[in-house]
């Protein structure tokens, strides 16, 4: 429909609606145990016990989420039940509410597209008004729904280094999103993980804003272009508080906000089109995200023109008053919020369902309510509800987890797959005789937070077995938990390492046990006795490799020295332990890079890359140069590559002017084998400091044994850019550096142009 006549119809709808309905169209509602059950148990049955009792009691609900299955049956069996009392409003006259939370994650792919159709067919055929409903749910690596695809994690998928992959996930993402029935992903994750102490690290695509801002276009697009709305989060400068903590207060200046955490944003809107964004939990410099008018409406809607509509991260509107203390009434909270330009409540009306009230007492403008109803009217529209809501169940079943889309995580998970060290190990020979398994991480599935279920899951045993099973003996002990003090498992592990060729040890993390949402850690080190496990199986004399299943950086001091091979797989999907077979016996080469730093000890943190120069010196009295343990953009491969040629052209440029980079890369080892080659630039000497480097093109290319190929990067005044004293954007005439290298510290090729 013409762009005319959609702006038509939403004033012919805002003008036919009474404050009621426009209002209902800001509302969401959603059921959950803890939230539904809980607040029954805690506002009826339990209402006379002392607060602490009901926190202990809401963790005892929180914990049925351990058992997914258990959890997700009674979630659907709560929304089969209520979810008609959601839908409509009113009394004599309904009319429907603007959004549904995560209504059909609980169902089959088949089950949630015929629920989402009877909840449409139900309000268009029981209103007066017939707007139909949104629903949303996450889709970080995949729909989080039952049945859908598990692709890596987010931080993995930053590994490959490859956003056209991304983009092809994301698509994957849409098809499966819109044909259950849900029209908007609160995804992606773009804030910049400049301190891997936060436990939400996984969800980021690393440290950088432009590797983070390539990997975040790419993700819009392709959810996008299925009709599925995305929404990039948590705007602003979440996970980065003091001592990494998700969601702690920010005092950041506007100039770093700028530099770094505000470019994934601006790319998600200027050049994706993102169509909603979330605000983030935190506060920014004393003003909570959620109303922050200089965030939400000065810079996100005058200065990058944004056309969607602005969500609340669950109950942060709710925050304003109970944890920001800003707001001293559930009303007060709504209409900070709505003045700003937030203009839905997620993951429930609470405070929204004050507007009424607020309007009526002339605390809140009706014209405030109008504009937020037509962004959101304008995004249905966009979603084509108005032209046909509904959508085909056998198409569902057909298309979510299909063979072509868990080939695809397949591929994701191996090219995300970073080499970390190798002493000559690996590739492992498929004529191996025996292999000793071990470890917490090597028998279950770890897929990291915001996973979707009710799928096949690889483990990274079964993927050996897979691999090995009729090659080789394959002998497996778990040795100890993952966050356990016990080491009644060590012996039974130690006895198949002594007997066997190699011993794979696959440690980590897992969420939410020892990482993610609400589990910041202070030290990186692997938890509970795993690296003991470690130190132990090594004394067996067995070559040892390991293999992390994680989501953040590790530190590793205390053992890397003692063992082989260290393999970074992440929480690789659900074709994870396919992946890493292939990689450990060389049936693919690993060549995932680095999103993030990894320290040598957590006191060191944060560290990143693209710090700006030191006063005095970088290091410590008693941590001398370098301080990574692995830097920005590092990770080797089986093969080797060789770096020549470079030309830039011209050597001088007016401000206004292009310059081509080129150079030419080889693969001179044994291997076939992918690189990541990665440009990063300096300006040498600027009115206001600048970084020691930054990134600002890179490419994955793929070289048969002996290959040369020609890279060519261009760059325009947008890459050469800083703001001013002033604030202004400026290419300032001197001199650039040019660093062309595999990682961020691995420079192989060194250039500079003038500017003049």
């Amino acid at each position: 429909m013409e762009k005319e006549k959609i702006e038509e119809k939403i004033d012919y709808l805002i003008s036919s609606m009474t404050l009621e309905e426009k209002i209902a169209q800001l509302k969401a509602k959603t059921v959950s145990i803890w939230q539904t059950v809980g607040k029954i148990l805690l506002e009826d049955v339990f209402s006379d016990l002392t607060p602490e009792f009901k926190e202990k009691i809401m963790g005892f609900l929180f914990g049925f989420y351990r058992d997914r299955e258990l959890a997700e049956e009674m979630t659907k069996a709560l929304w089969k039940k209520m979810w008609k009392k959601l839908v409509l409003e009113g009394e004599e006259k309904k009319y429907p509410i603007g959004e549904l939370s995560c209504a059909l994650r609980s169902m089959s792919p088949r089950e949630s597209a015929e629920f989402a159709n009877e909840i449409q067919k139900y309000v268009l055929e029981n209103s007066e008004i017939k707007i139909p409903v949104l629903i949303h749910d996450e889709a970080l690596h995949g729909c989080m729904a039952k049945g859908s695809t598990i692709f890596p994690q987010a931080i993995g998928m930053a590994s490959t280094w490859n956003p056209e992959l991304i983009y092809q996930v994301a698509t994957a993402i849409g098809k499966e999103t819109r044909s259950r029935g849900i029209h908007q992903v609160l995804s992606p994750t773009i804030n910049i993980a400049r301190d891997p102490r936060c436990g939400r690290t996984e969800e980021t695509y690393g440290e950088d804003p432009y590797l983070a801002s390539r990997m975040a276009v790419a993700y819009i697009k392709g959810v996008q272009e299925q009709g599925v709305i995305a929404t990039p989060k948590h705007f602003a400068a979440n996970f980065v508080g003091d001592g990494g903590r998700d969601s702690y207060p920010i005092h950041f200046s506007e100039r770093l906000l700028r530099e770094v955490y505000f470019p994934a944003f601006k790319a998600s809107i200027k050049e994706a089109g993102a169509l909603s964004l979330m605000a983030a939990y935190n506060s920014l410099d004393g003003i909570p995200c959620s109303s922050n008018k200089w965030l939400l409406t000065d810079v996100l809607r005058k200065e990058w023109g944004f056309k969607g509509y602005v969500v609340s991260d669950y109950f942060s509107v709710l925050h304003l008053m109970t944890k920001h203390k800003v707001a001293e009434s559930k009303a007060e909270a709504a209409r900070l919020a709505l003045e700003a330009g937030l203009d839905m409540e997620l993951p429930d009306s609470d405070c929204f369902e004050e507007m009424i009230n607020l309007v009526k007492g002339g605390k809140l403008s009706e014209e405030t309510i109008n504009e937020a109803v037509r962004r959101i009217l304008g995004v249905k529209f966009w979603a084509g509800l108005f032209d046909n809501p509904f959508v085909d169940p056998d198409y569902a079943e057909r298309v979510n987890d299909c063979a072509e889309h868990r080939e695809l995580a397949l591929r994701v998970a191996r090219e995300s797959i970073v080499l970390l060290k190798n002493e000559g190990i690996l590739p492992l020979s498929k004529d191996i005789g025996s292999i000793a398994v071990i470890g917490p991480n090597a028998a279950v599935p770890r897929l990291g937070g915001y996973s979707g279920y009710g799928v096949k899951i690889v483990t990274p045993l079964e993927g050996i077995k897979n691999k090995m099973e009729n090659k080789a003996k394959i002998y497996f002990a778990e040795g100890c938990g993952l966050n356990d003090t016990s080491k009644s498992g060590f012996d039974e592990a130690i006895k198949i390492a002594q007997k066997s060729d190699v011993a794979i040890l696959f440690v980590g993390n897992s969420v939410p046990e020892t990482e993610g949402e609400q589990r910041d850690r202070h030290n990186l080190n692997l938890p509970g006795v795993q690296e003991e496990l470690i130190k132990e199986i090594c004394n067996t004399n067995t070559p040892v490799i390991v293999v992390l299943i994680n989501g953040s950086a590790i530190t590793m001091m205390n053992w890397i020295d003692k063992v082989q091979a260290v393999i970074e797989a992440w929480y690789p999907g659900e074709e994870g332990g396919n992946a890493i077979a292939d990689v450990l016996f060389g049936d693919y080469n690993p060549g995932g890079k680095l999103p993030i730093t990894f320290p040598k000890y957590s006191s060191q943190l944060p560290l990143y890359y693209n710090h700006k120069p030191s006063g005095r010196v970088d290091d410590y009295v008693d941590l001398r140069s370098p301080q990574y343990l692995f830097p920005f953009g590092y990770g080797l491969s089986y093969t080797e590559f060789r770096y020549s040629n470079l030309r830039i052209t011209p050597e001088e440029i007016p401000m206004d002017g292009e310059i081509t980079i080129t150079f030419e890369v080889e693969n001179i080892g044994k291997y076939k084998g992918d690189e990541v080659v990665q440009l990063y630039l300096h300006d040498e000497f600027a009115s206001v400091v600048r970084p020691v480097k930054e990134l600002k093109r890179f490419k994955r290319i793929t070289l048969a044994v002996g290959e040369k190929k020609t890279v060519s990067f261009k760059l325009d005044r947008r890459d050469l850019e800083f703001l001013n004293i002033d604030m202004e954007p400026i290419v300032e005439p001197g001199r650039f550096e040019v660093f062309i290298g595999s990682s961020s510290e691995d420079i192989r090729l060194k250039g500079f142009f003038i500017v003049k």
